[in-house]
């Protein structure tokens, strides 16, 4: 799955992110590269500053593998997701924003050009509150998310918590990403972060696996720790690096109703991410 964070725009709060990702291959024998691309256009529709939000996000996933599997790989080897976001930003009131995004996806091998299962539905509502130019900034992120690919059929909470509590430290505590950050200056600064990561994406032809299973979708589901170093170009542009290591991380084939039929991948990884991004925090 590519993972829902504080979906303040969408996907991310960045108005633009290109990315690359290399989950370098394990004992299990795979390896993974990931390439982003993300573009959210803020539309300001009245004098309160309420804003219409569309926007989209692509990401090519290549998947290798070094070792023999009881079944035909050829349909795991490329994969393609595409986001649409459409929302709205509002005043609730004096201190709070209100947030809603809706996201329809893309996410499949797309051999056969798109197909019904190939479509998912993502949604968030939450509520936003921020002071950046206080003495100590902090913002706070409360809502619901739901999303089609987890498998449960509830929305899920949303929490989003970043103070900086001094000149030179701030951390973010949430769901799914914490972080805890040294500011060295204004263009420089080192990350210590711990957040989930993955994938989950429609498999077009089934394929046949032994014991008469059947997989129709492919996911990955990891936690990641990871130290980073930006550079910021200015306020909102800033070119990023970060390294680490997944604590666990389970690669599965499913069926149709979302079940394991197949384990590809529980061995920790190493994991290397770099970008260039343009945030609206």
């Amino acid at each position: 799955m590519v993972l829902l964070g504080p979906k303040v725009l969408g996907q991310s709060t960045d108005i633009l992110r290109v990315e690359y990702l290399n989950i370098p291959e394990n004992d299990s024998g795979i390896k993974t590269q990931r390439y982003k691309f993300l573009f959210n256009l803020p539309i300001k529709i009245n004098a309160k500053k309420d804003y219409l939000i569309t926007g989209m996000e692509y990401n090519r996933f290549d998947i290798g593998y070094s070792q023999d599997f009881p079944f035909d790989k050829s349909e795991l080897i490329r994969f393609h997701v595409v986001d649409m976001n459409l929302g709205l930003i509002t005043k609730w009131n004096p201190s709070w924003n209100f947030v809603a995004i809706l996201t329809p996806r893309m996410a499949s091998n797309f051999t056969s050009g798109t197909i019904t299962d190939d479509f998912f539905m993502n949604a968030t509502a939450a509520f936003w509150k921020e002071q950046p130019d206080a003495d100590k900034p902090f913002r706070i992120v409360l809502g619901l998310t739901y999303n089609s690919t987890t498998g449960i059929p509830v929305p899920l909470p949303l929490i989003n918590y970043y103070k900086k509590f001094h000149p030179k430290w701030s951390y973010t505590m949430g769901i799914p990403r914490s972080n805890f950050r040294h500011h060295f200056n204004e263009k420089h600064s080192l990350e210590l972060a711990l957040f989930l990561d993955g994938y989950f994406m429609n498999i077009q032809d089934n394929i046949a696996l032994p014991y008469s299973q059947i997989a129709s979708k492919i996911s990955l589901t990891a936690l990641v720790g990871t130290l980073g170093y930006q550079y910021n170009i200015n306020k909102n542009m800033s070119l990023f690096l970060m390294a680490g290591r997944s604590f666990e991380q389970e690669g599965k084939l499913r069926n149709d109703k979302q079940g394991d039929v197949y384990l590809l991948n529980n061995e920790a990884n190493f994991y290397i991410r770099t970008g260039f991004k343009i945030g609206i925090f």
